[in-house]
């Protein structure tokens, strides 16, 4: 039985499509440089929508190159809890709740503080 084994291949380590008359989709490539010149280029879809502004590598972020520069944001920044928490007490008024509720933790512990 040795003698007529079983040969194959290996699951999901090979594909039996080849690449022979796959076209990729058409690409457009798109030039951005930031404020000090590094020059970024990226690869998009011909249909995709082009953003204004790319994160370079180096965390600059560049405009794209022949473009107009996006409109600033004048939304109201948001507003943190610690924001809310300071309209409606001071910061004295927080450091006595502070105190009061760590007594009342330490002695429900047993800690003598």
């Amino acid at each position: 039985m040795s003698d007529r084994s079983l040969r194959g291949m290996r699951l999901g380590a090979q594909s039996m499509e080849s690449e022979a008359g796959v076209e990729p989709a058409p690409r457009q490539r798109v030039e951005y440089r930031t404020e000090d010149g590094e020059q970024v280029f990226v690869t998009f879809a011909s249909e995709a929508e082009i953003p204004a502004t790319w994160v370079s590598k180096s965390g600059k972020e560049a405009l794209l190159v022949n473009g107009h520069k996006p409109e600033e944001d004048n939304s109201k920044p948001v507003r943190t809890h610690w924001d809310m928490l300071l309209e409606r007490r001071s910061e004295e008024e927080l450091e006595e709740i502070l105190e009061d509720r760590l007594k009342k933790i330490r002695s429900a512990r047993g800690d003598k503080a």
